[in-house]
């Protein structure tokens, strides 16, 4: 019997490359660089206007790709020794990770005339100097950093899971998940037939026919959802990066966490968001990943006027105001328009149009619930007049721990509402 000739194969190990880097995760690793609110240029001299640039995004990529480890070290000392990295292989590979961000939907040129002519019809791959160019994050970028911030925030609180709150009140809807109720006038027509049909036959079959009155009809019942509105009020004066630590930046996450839970699991819920500073402004939630702090002083008592505009727009069961700062107010806006400031104390006329304020506020029925980045005694005193005046809560805490506490109170809050 003659020997058969068997064939064997080699498997070799596999090595990832940056290929398989999934963009959602790369979205990860930068999202901090991307959030940036001012405190890595120059603390002292924020620039309010400052948008971020091709080149930030490069150097946020490059900075990811050598801290996780992604790239080898041949190729980040070759980048080292390079007259200029974004001639390196690394710079390459960075580029094309930037179109690849582009072509998923993460980012989009800045939708002015002078980007767009250096965009060019080559997408984020222009060969035009990539610190004048501008970009701008998209919806679904803006989502996925909600996602993660809020996973993250959540997790790291033993929380696992996340849901609407049912209330003791029931009312008529499509769903039917409770017994059933005579119709009434307004009720949803959602009838339960056989409990109708079974009213009805009680009196009984006249001449083959079965009457149908009015008092006949039952409805199905669904659980009652309550809905509330909240604006969520941002201070991005001077100080949030001062003193040796950016407190804008976790401000922003922890808002942009909150909007994703209000979209996702109380879609009843109504959110917006206010920057406050020498004045204040609603900004949509689309620009608020790439708000930076100004040079500003701290007009609390405008953000609240505006806060409390923005609610009476709202009919919903619940209203309150998410205030997140770091310092006493220093500013208000007199009546001509004009901006009266001191930052040297509490002001007492500062601190009156301020107070002015947080009176409308409780008696529109409008709570305050103040996360404090800072532990002042003076300033203290006046977080603990606010949220007295106001029935709200205030929670001294540090830009690490922002996100839990902002978090877990919205949803006690909302738990304690619905039920």
């Amino acid at each position: 019997m003659s020997r058969g000739i068997f064939r064997t194969t080699r498997y070799s190990k596999y090595e990832p490359t940056l290929d398989d880097l999934d963009m959602a995760d790369l979205m990860n690793l930068i999202k901090d660089r991307l959030l940036e609110s001012g405190f890595h240029r120059n603390p002292w001299d924020p620039d309010p206007d400052y948008q971020q640039t091709m080149q930030d995004l490069y150097d946020a990529i490059a900075e990811a790709l050598i801290n996780n480890d992604l790239v080898s070290d041949e190729v980040v000392e070759q980048a080292m020794n390079a007259e200029d990295w974004m001639e390196s292989q690394l710079g390459e590979m960075v580029r094309e990770l930037a179109q690849r961000l582009e072509r998923e939907g993460f980012l989009k040129p800045q939708a002015d005339q002078e980007s767009e002519q250096a965009m060019g019809q080559q997408g984020m791959g222009s060969d035009r100097d990539p610190g004048q160019v501008k970009f701008e994050l998209t919806n679904k970028a803006i989502d996925l950093l909600g996602y993660r911030t809020l996973r993250e925030v959540l997790g790291a609180a033993g929380r696992s899971s996340l849901g609407a709150h049912e209330t003791k009140f029931q009312t008529t809807g499509v769903e039917a998940i409770a017994e059933s109720k005579p119709y009434e006038f307004g009720d949803t027509m959602n009838l339960n037939l056989s409990e109708t049909l079974k009213s009805a036959s009680k009196r009984g079959v006249v001449d083959g026919k079965l009457t149908l009155e009015y008092g006949d009809l039952k409805v199905n019942q669904s659980e009652y959802y309550s809905s509330a509105a909240t604006v969520v009020m941002l201070d991005c004066s001077h100080s949030m990066i001062l003193y040796g630590e950016d407190r804008f930046t976790p401000a922003k996450q922890v808002a942009l966490a909150l909007a994703h839970l209000i979209r996702t699991q109380y879609r009843g819920d109504a959110i917006r968001f206010v920057l406050f500073h020498n004045s204040a402004e609603e900004i949509p939630l689309a620009h608020l990943a790439q708000a930076q702090v100004g040079p500003y002083h701290t007009n609390t008592a405008e953000g609240l006027r505006l806060a409390q505009k923005l609610l009476k727009r709202q009919n919903k069961d619940m209203k309150q105001i998410v205030m997140i700062t770091d310092g006493k107010p220093s500013a208000i806006t007199l009546p001509n328009g004009r901006i009266y400031k001191n930052a040297y104390g509490l002001d007492p006329i500062v601190l009156g149009e301020t107070l002015r304020e947080v009176g409308n506020c409780r008696r529109q029925g409008v709570q305050i619930n103040t996360f404090m980045l800072a532990r002042d005694p003076e300033l203290i005193a006046f977080v603990q007049r606010v949220t007295a005046m106001t029935r709200g809560k205030a929670y001294f805490t540090t830009p690490h721990t922002v996100g839990r506490y902002v978090l877990q109170d919205f949803q006690a809050r909302r738990t304690k509402m619905v039920n």
